[in-house]
């Protein structure tokens, strides 16, 4: 089971490539933060204008330098079935723990053709899959019903939630068992998420808060309610700025304003504007991790 804090980590470039370096640094503070596990190549490592060589030189640093300290959930969807199953492969070549498909974007396919496309996945490839479930960018809404179906894959064994849907957990819970594991993919909904049968998140705000994150999913369990609101509610504005505009432009303003990386971004993203940087800015300094 996977649980707790997982970070969706950026990616950082310089001069329009790579930064490898940096990007080893900021995989080792997330480990010396507490973080309960790490997801390269999610959408806010940017991964739509990664190259496929650049895709797999990312996943491959994340799991050397984790070195097996923790769970390592490797970006690995497409909306192209073959580049799905390729990527898949890639990551369990690399030694990643899983696999996260997202469903997949603009093809709009219906419900049987989600459960042709990641079927095809998992009988490729021997390699866990937890479903990365986001209508509002891949226009696609994989129901419960679907989602149960293919969970009797044994393959099949999660969901990065992002339907903001706080009911959808509950019904997940109910329709594909305890075991498997509901992982938030919105920050803001994380301790409703939870308190509906949520195992953890896979966080944008932990790229910069890792610590927070962690330390609220570790009050969570050993029940500790009134740290997780406390924390919850120092960590709100922060959400909230993170999302200000389209992800991952504010959070990687954040992490160029604390010194962990430059905050470039590839077109079609650009810098975010100057109102945003200023909420950005005001809830960094409100949450007490910017001087």
């Amino acid at each position: 089971m996977f649980r707790g804090s997982f970070t969706a980590l950026i990616t950082p470039f310089r001069n329009g490539k790579l930064d490898e370096k940096a990007y080893q640094e900021l995989v080792e503070r997330q480990i010396a933060a507490g973080t309960h596990g790490l997801v390269p190549c999610g959408t806010t490592g940017e991964s739509p204008t990664l190259s496929h060589e650049e895709h797999m030189r990312v996943t491959e640093i994340c799991i050397e330098v984790v070195a097996g300290r923790i769970p390592v959930i490797a970006g690995t969807g497409s909306n192209s079935t073959e580049e799905a199953i390729m990527l898949q492969r890639h990551a369990k070549e690399a030694g990643a723990d899983a696999g996260l498909v997202v469903t997949p974007y603009y093809n709009k396919p219906t419900q049987a053709g989600l459960i042709a496309h990641f079927r095809a996945i998992v009988d490729a490839v021997d390699l866990p899959v937890i479903i990365y479930n986001i209508p509002g960018r891949s226009v696609v809404d994989m129901s419960v019903a679907t989602m149960a179906e293919l969970a009797a894959h044994p393959n099949i064994v999660g969901v990065k939630d992002a339907t903001a849907d706080l009911a959808r957990p509950l019904r997940t819970r109910l329709a594909c068992g305890e075991e498997f594991c509901q992982l938030s993919g919105e920050d803001a909904t994380v301790v409703p998420f939870l308190s509906q049968g949520g195992h953890g998140c896979i966080s944008v705000t932990a790229n910069i808060a890792p610590k927070q994150c962690a330390d609220l999913h570790n009050a969570w369990i050993a029940g500790d309610v009134a740290k997780v609101a406390e924390i919850n509610d120092r960590l709100l504005p922060v959400h909230d700025a993170m999302f200000c505009e389209s992800s991952p432009g504010p959070v990687k303003y954040a992490a160029g304003l604390m010194g962990l990386c430059g905050g470039e971004l590839r077109l079609p993203l650009v810098e975010i504007s100057e109102s945003s940087k200023k909420k950005v800015r005001d809830a960094l300094q409100g949450a007490g991790l910017l001087g």
